[in-house]
């Protein structure tokens, strides 16, 4: 096995660019996604001679999945090779100035929480360096390589992992089980929260030394709001060494209590490694994220959302001097696409960033003194993510994937605006299944604006043929159909029986400027529907192959909530599924771990009754219910909980619609257990086979 599969990867490092689709014969089946190998994020040395990134051998048994570190010449000179070999997942990579050692985060046997390790990448063991009772997350080498800094969650008052620990002890041994708080939040994404915070820590790597809490004491982590930012896995805070070791740059905000009822700006703050209060550098009405250092250690780039009181704002690259003087200037206030990703080249003369476009993630460069963004390389298809530097030599890599190809690593050059495949665990894989790229189309809607689609073709495809239109409505709604490889909802999948999948790019979709994304506020349903509904009718015009007279749409998240709507405004599809989707608006606002930013969208609160709470809410139409429609909703789900979904069912039973109810006890958002996944298909495929059967005759 590991013989073979060092072959393919040789045999891809020949490719320049995106490999030429080859198509084959094999099925594309829930085994043969699930099953491919997943490349993570890479991590370039400082040197630009190596990168290393993580792989996930899946398995429906999560027991039997693995997750090792990798290692692959920068220069494509060799295959890579395996560093770890071990069952729990490795994550968090951070390389040593020298370019010999790198640390990452995992929890191993005898490990109760995640610890920091180091490897010599010239051999021996991976070395634990961290014990701390509350775990480590997020570590980055010191500029001379002899500390690490890194982040913890904490319980209040707490000042060493003494207290940490004594805390942790009380609270298993109480007799009593109750969760108490004083102001928001309460949740988020799938887990409810406590009273933990998130500190920044050193460890020298000196024999014997003891992790210190730099935030310990201090005003700020005393105060109410105190916090990270909220992700759906953690509380995190970004944080960086300043150039000259002797302090750390980190982002946290103070207004979290204020999350129900205001937004939430994240601010830049320098901390002395030396102990003190924290400076906060930043107090504007903007928000920051991810801070990074030039080579020279004389500009501070971070990213910046300008206008956080609307419900969508870009994220633009900004800059400041070091030692700190100023706020941070954007490079380009025009450049009107939302940094996904950004890396300093080694030169200091470049920023590079990645950011949505059309149906794909690509690749922009703007000069580090500012000035206007260049398209750098647009492949040919599928995205471009986490992209990364290397501090001291001229290295760009990133993963690349497309709707066809898993992500792999690739290496970027600006120069010859191509990419080149160091890995190549999935190619071969990727090329037996009979799969086609997607089609791309734009029209002109009834409100005069231009809305980009996307086409996946079901096995087999015949353009003489007749086969059924699926209508695939994506979340967000600040989010956007892309040329690439997703298990939630995967578009060759939900195509193989015999459909044409539309996956249409909404209003409020991103990829297409700032004002697109907004333009869905105070409209949150009806216009996107109409856009909808309307490229349905182009695709039909379109496209030959397409039968008019058979329609059926899915959706999940924000898609679940728009096929709620075209539940209670149409009865053009025959059949409908929808995933974590919200029925009523009004409960949505006060059961959901997101508040304020639903009040943003529908003009108020639910108790002003603004006009779109009164007309753009599905429950309020449940008279004219008539599709026959698959519920489905994670237990764990506190995005869009529960209730909304069991609200839904009651009113299809109450108005004899023809339905279907999957409740999932162990999910959250998103169906992410392999064997549930597999059964979810299953079910979708059935309903649909049910109402309109698809034009395979093999699926008959």
């Amino acid at each position: 096995m590991h013989t073979k599969r060092t072959v393919l990867v040789a045999a891809a490092l020949v490719v320049l660019a995106a490999p030429a689709f080859a198509q084959g014969q094999e099925r594309v089946t829930h085994e043969a996604l699930w099953l491919m190998p997943r490349v993570g994020a890479p991590a370039p040395s400082p040197d630009g001679r190596w990168v290393v990134f993580p792989v996930v051998q899946p398995a429906y048994d999560e027991r039997e999945q693995t997750s090792d570190l990798w290692v692959v010449p920068a220069d494509g000179s060799a295959p890579p090779r395996k560093l770890t070999s071990t069952r729990a997942a490795e994550g968090g990579i951070a390389w040593s100035p020298d370019s010999r050692r790198i640390a990452f985060v995992t929890r191993r046997e005898g490990d109760d929480a995640n610890q920091i390790y180091v490897l010599d990448l010239s051999g021996g063991e991976a070395m634990r360096v961290t014990t701390l009772s509350t775990g480590a997350a997020a570590p980055v080498w010191r500029p001379d390589g002899g500390a690490l800094l890194f982040t913890s969650l904490v319980y209040p008052g707490a000042t060493d992992d003494a207290a940490n620990r004594r805390e942790m002890q009380a609270r298993r041994d109480r007799k009593y089980n109750v969760r108490t708080f004083d102001s928001f939040p309460l949740r988020m994404w799938d887990r409810w929260l406590d009273d933990r915070r998130p500190h920044v820590f050193v460890q020298s790597l000196e024999p014997g030394a003891a992790a210190v809490d730099l935030l310990a004491g201090t005003r700020l982590v005393q105060h109410a709001g105190y916090g990270g930012r909220l992700t759906d896995e953690s509380d995190v805070i970004d944080a960086t060494w300043a150039p000259d070791g002797q302090s750390v740059v980190f982002i946290a905000t103070t207004q979290r209590t204020e999350a129900a009822r205001s937004p939430v700006h994240e601010h830049l703050f320098q901390v002395s490694v030396s102990g003190g209060e924290p400076r906060q550098l930043t107090s504007d009405d903007r928000s920051y994220a991810r801070p990074a250092f030039s080579r020279d250690g004389r500009t501070l780039y971070v990213a910046v959302a300008e206008d956080h009181n609307q419900i969508y704002s870009l994220d633009r690259i900004a800059a400041a001097p070091w030692p700190w003087s100023r706020t941070p200037a954007v490079l380009d206030p025009t450049f009107d696409r939302s940094a996904a990703g950004f890396a300093v080249a080694a030169d200091g003369q470049t920023v590079y960033v990645t950011a949505e476009d059309l149906g794909q993630e690509k690749l922009y460069a703007v000069p580090a003194g500012g000035a206007r963004a260049q398209l750098a390389v647009a492949p040919a298809s599928g995205v471009y993510t986490n992209l990364r530097s290397a501090s001291a030599a001229p290295l760009l890599v990133a993963n690349w994937g497309s709707a066809v190809q898993p992500a792999e690593i690739v290496r970027i050059d600006p120069a010859t605006r191509q990419h080149r495949l160091l890995t190549g665990f999935t190619t071969a894989r990727a090329q037996a299944l009979a799969w086609q790229p997607l089609r791309h189309f734009t029209f002109t809607s009834s409100r005069g604006k231009t809305v980009h689609n996307l086409v996946a073709l079901p096995h087999g495809f015949d353009q003489s043929r007749k086969y059924p239109l699926l209508v695939l409505i994506h979340g967000g709604p600040a989010n956007m159909w892309r040329d690439q490889i997703t298990l939630r909802w995967n578009y060759h999948l939900l195509a193989d029986p015999g459909y044409v999948v539309l996956m249409t790019n909404y209003t409020g979709s991103t990829g297409f400027g700032e004002q697109f994304a907004r333009d869905i506020r105070l409209d949150p349903f009806a216009g996107p529907a109409t856009e909808i509904n309307e490229a349905a009718d182009e695709a039909i015009r379109r496209f030959s192959f397409i039968d008019g007279s058979r329609q059926i749409a899915a959706g999940a998240s924000y898609g679940g909530h728009l096929i709620n709507w075209l539940q209670a405004t149409t009865t053009r599809y025959t059949a409908l599924v929808g995933h974590a989707g919200l029925v009523n608006s009004e409960v949505q606002w006060g059961t959901s771990d997101v508040v304020y930013g639903r009040e943003l969208m529908n003009g108020g609160p639910p108790w002003e009754q603004a006009k779109t709470w009164i007309e753009q809410n599905p429950i309020r139409h449940a008279a004219k219910f008539r599709t026959p429609i698959l519920l489905s909703i994670g237990e764990r789900d506190y995005r869009v909980p529960l209730n909304n979904t069991l609200e839904n069912w009651s009113a299809l039973q109450r108005m004899k619609v023809p339905s279907r109810l999957l409740v999932w006890p162990d999910e959250n958002h998103w169906i992410g257990s392999g064997e549930n996944s597999r059964h979810f298909y299953t079910e979708v495929r059935a309903w649909f086979a049910r109402w309109v059967p698809p034009s395979n005759d093999a699926t008959q």
